[in-house]
């Protein structure tokens, strides 16, 4: 990765239905190496997809949950795994502290939830669950800046 990657990156996280072409101009390259930097990007998992940023809350999901669950030691991977399947979970964490695995999931309502809870609950191995439901939003982005800031930034 260099600077050209980083900047081809940063201008496909801001609108991922860029043309080659328009990427291109915009960075003063040819169209060639634009398809050939983000091929490269693509075949060694740099680039796992494009996707759409939605308002979650339009499309009837507009309750989020932040929760912790405490698992048994060597269950944890299969766990994560089959939390991970699930439609509603959008991320799973492997982490430190007081709970092994932290997920963000999105549900139509409270009883969708509390379904879902109840489910992760009796799989084999949780001991225990913390759900945070968010009260509003400040921040939500799955982007981060790329390129070295400047000064002032």
């Amino acid at each position: 990765m260099d600077e050209l990657d980083r900047r081809i990156l940063s201008l496909l996280q801001k609108n991922a239905r860029l043309s080659y072409r328009e990427i291109a101009r915009e960075l003063n390259v040819a169209v060639g190496t634009v398809y050939n930097r983000i091929k490269k990007m693509e075949e060694t998992g740099v680039i796992k997809g494009f996707c759409v940023n939605i308002d979650y809350e339009k499309v009837g999901f507009g309750l989020t949950t932040v929760i912790g669950i405490k698992a048994e030691g060597r269950e944890i991977v299969r766990i994560e795994r089959k939390l991970a399947e699930n439609p509603r979970v959008m991320q799973v964490y492997d982490v430190t502290g007081e709970y092994d695995i932290i997920i963000v999931a999105k549900f139509r309502d409270r009883a969708d939830m509390n379904h879902f809870v109840k489910w992760v609950l009796s799989l084999d191995g949780v001991e225990k669950t913390n759900t945070s439901v968010v009260m509003d939003v400040a921040k939500e982005s799955f982007t981060i800046e790329l390129e070295e800031p400047t000064s002032g930034s």
